[in-house]
């Protein structure tokens, strides 16, 4: 599908449009948005293991603890799924996550909602999309992060770097999760070649931007919690994944 430029000028107007005042807003100590690839070249056992990934990673101690040991002690996070330009669906709305009751009633409805499928691949759209999600949310981060997850580049939608400087631009920051797999498409085309330094180059921004790679979809889970425990706990990649600071000082 060709990129049309014209296609980013209402998506970038949404990004430049002016802020919000905090007033009212519950502070927390993470803003995210969870962006999950349902795009034609994931099949329904793919996307099945990425939606399971999710939800054992939010029931891991290690995830409940980290979000219970920051400074306010909570988070809110809304689970979107994308494909191509015209498709992006909020699986689950802003949810505050604070009690241990609170994260694994979320993971429960994560693990009963119906996972889409569409075709084509715009990170761009999905972006745009997630960057919207922020205002008048009821919250106010400290952090605000878009997590992205996908097994290819953009080919859909305005050029992905054009919008990634605009979401970026409002103080937001794209963490990637590239899904480097041989295997080729449902159409026979071959798989993207060096997924992951695409992510690096074009899609990942903003203050402590960083990328986890998943080797292929059996590695997702565990990729996964790794990235939730960094961007939750905020904590350069360089560092222990498997710890927080104080987790393990709570029940």
């Amino acid at each position: 599908m060709p990129i049309r430029l014209i296609a980013a000028l209402p998506i970038l107007l949404a990004l430049t449009g002016p802020g919000h005042a905090a007033g009212g807003r519950v502070p927390v100590d993470l803003e995210l948005v969870l962006a999950i690839d349902v795009s034609g070249s994931i099949d329904a056992d793919e996307a099945e293991l990425q939606r399971r990934g999710y939800v054992q990673a939010f029931l891991n101690p290690k995830v409940i603890n980290a979000i219970r040991s920051g400074p306010y002690g909570r988070i809110a996070v809304t689970y979107v799924e994308w494909a191509g330009d015209h498709y992006q669906q909020t699986v689950i709305g802003w949810t505050l996550l604070d009690r241990r009751e609170a994260i694994t009633a979320f993971a429960d409805r994560l693990g009963e909602s119906g996972i889409g499928r569409e075709r084509w691949t715009s990170i761009s759209a999905a972006l745009a999309y997630a960057a919207a999600l922020f205002e008048n949310n009821g919250f106010e981060g400290t952090r605000k992060v878009i997590d992205v997850s996908g097994d290819g580049p953009n080919n859909s939608g305005p050029p992905v770097t054009f919008i990634r400087d605009a979401v970026v631009e409002k103080g937001i920051t794209i963490n990637g999760l590239p899904i480097v797999n041989d295997r080729p498409n449902p159409w026979g085309g071959e798989p993207p070649r060096d997924l992951d330094g695409y992510y690096r180059t074009n899609v990942i921004g903003g203050p402590g931007a960083f990328l986890v790679v998943a080797d292929g979809f059996d590695a997702f889970a565990q990729a996964i919690l790794t990235k939730l425990l960094l961007e939750i706990s905020n904590l350069p990649p360089s560092s222990d994944h498997a710890a927080c600071p104080r987790c393990s000082e709570l029940p």
